[in-house]
């Protein structure tokens, strides 16, 4: 049964608790991480469909390399990417600006089950395909101006197992989840503003994974 105080110590009060006990009853369970609100269900989508998902968005999607900026020059992002979403969610990252792709026909149910599961009307996607396990993904926070300022990120894995990681901006202890195939991360709260998140290369063979990061870009005023 929801409790309010059941979440591994947390206090869930005021407008969260609503969206708590929606997470709770979709069968997210929360994730202990002081300052953060994470919600993580590793069996979201039944392994049939996600494995349909995972072969549709290898053809549907328009995979590209992007050209972000680090240390002051560009250079190529280590995976394929592509940003995704409604007209004039534009969205910039690493300095760079990326005007959305349409959405492909795969994306459209799991977009409507997350606003059903999440109570989150998402408008855009970033799809980032990891080839093995020498495609990675660096330190950041989606803090983009764009989100607002607590976005709701939802994050769902498809293909092989990968460990995503947390650590503080400042002082505090770092987190480590491994994402299976078909599994829902949500980040919500102050996550963005407290924490940093990486997805480490590996020197193990690992099998692809496609990862898909919905989130809503806010209209601009």
């Amino acid at each position: 049964m929801f409790q309010e105080h059941g979440f591994s110590g947390f206090a869930v009060a005021g407008a969260n608790r609503q969206h708590a006990r929606m997470l709770f009853s979709n069968g997210l369970q929360r994730i202990e991480l002081p300052g953060a609100e994470l919600w993580l269900d590793h069996a979201w989508l039944p392994a049939a469909e996600a494995d349909a998902l995972l072969a549709a968005l290898r053809e549907q999607v328009s995979w590209e390399v992007h050209r972000i900026r680090m240390f002051g020059r560009e250079v190529d992002s280590p995976r394929l990417s592509c940003w995704i979403g409604d007209p004039g969610t534009v969205y910039t990252y690493s300095r760079t600006r990326f005007t959305p792709r349409a959405w492909p026909a795969a994306l459209m149910p799991v977009r409507g089950r997350l606003r059903d599961a999440v109570g989150e009307d998402f408008n855009s996607v970033l799809a980032n395909r990891y080839r093995d396990g020498r495609d990675r993904m660096g330190w950041h926070s989606d803090d983009e101006p764009e989100l607002g300022p607590q976005p709701v990120i939802a994050s769902v894995s498809l293909g092989a197992t990968r460990r995503f990681a947390l650590k503080p901006r400042g002082e505090g202890t770092p987190l480590s989840l491994d994402l299976p195939h078909g599994s829902l991360l949500v980040m919500r709260g102050d996550t963005q503003a407290r924490y940093r998140h990486a997805l480490p290369g590996t020197a193990r063979p690992v099998a692809e994974r496609i990862n898909l990061t919905f989130r809503r870009i806010q209209p601009a005023r």
